[in-house]
């Protein structure tokens, strides 16, 4: 039988290559678009985050999802102190979530109450993928912007508790494979992946509507 983690990742790749090739991320990737585009993503990700890490205390216990609880994955410290560098110190009162977002945000919220299956699904779209392809996006902003090399305004790219990605990355499918459930549940763990890249995919969408190619 193949394991979840292969399973998970074949059902996901054309989501994956969706995503990646959407308008928003193509353009700001090419250096098409202008910082506030950056910033107004990274706003979008304090909320996206904000959901799946409130939600980890509950299941820190969790057979299924307990492992995945992982203080060293945490983004929500790093992208605040992002956004403070980006938006400045009253940041707090002038962001908000697109209704994308919070429809993302939202659905994390509800697998993390009530299905844990769902919720490592969750988990792993975000983590892993900002894990690896989220280094294309901060080496764009640095050289765009002229950030400091890991530092203010990218530090949610820098898993700095994580000093091997490869080896960790291994660890964590390891995790995968180790999560109980019968085929039924492994199946509508994949389909909620599939449903958490759409989701993504909506705010990219979105994204692309607000900033239509500025300089």
């Amino acid at each position: 039988m193949e394991s979840f983690s292969t399973l998970i990742r074949t059902a996901s790749r054309e989501q994956h290559e969706e995503v990646r090739g959407s308008t928003f991320m193509s353009d700001l990737l090419g250096h098409k678009l202008g910082v506030d585009a950056f910033a107004r993503y990274t706003e979008q990700l304090w909320f996206v985050y904000g959901a799946l890490e409130s939600g980890a205390p509950r299941l820190a216990a969790d057979p299924v999802a307990g492992p995945f609880v992982r203080p060293e994955l945490f983004r929500t410290a790093s992208l605040e102190q992002d956004l403070e560098y980006l938006r400045g110190p009253g940041w707090r009162s002038g962001i908000s979530a697109l209704p994308a977002t919070l429809e993302y945000a939202e659905r994390i919220t509800e697998c993390a109450r009530a299905w844990p299956a769902g919720y490592v699904a969750h988990h792993y779209t975000r983590y892993l993928g900002d894990l690896s392809g989220g280094q294309i996006i901060r080496d764009t902003a640095e050289k765009a912007w002229g950030f400091t090399k890991k530092g203010d305004g990218v530090r949610f790219y820098v898993f700095e508790q994580i000093p091997n990605p490869a080896a960790f990355k291994r660890s964590y499918c390891a995790l995968l494979d180790a999560v109980p459930g019968d085929e039924l549940e492994r199946q509508r763990a994949v389909a909620e992946c599939k449903r958490a890249y759409a989701l993504n995919n909506a705010v990219f969408q979105a994204l692309g509507a607000e900033f239509p190619l500025s300089a």
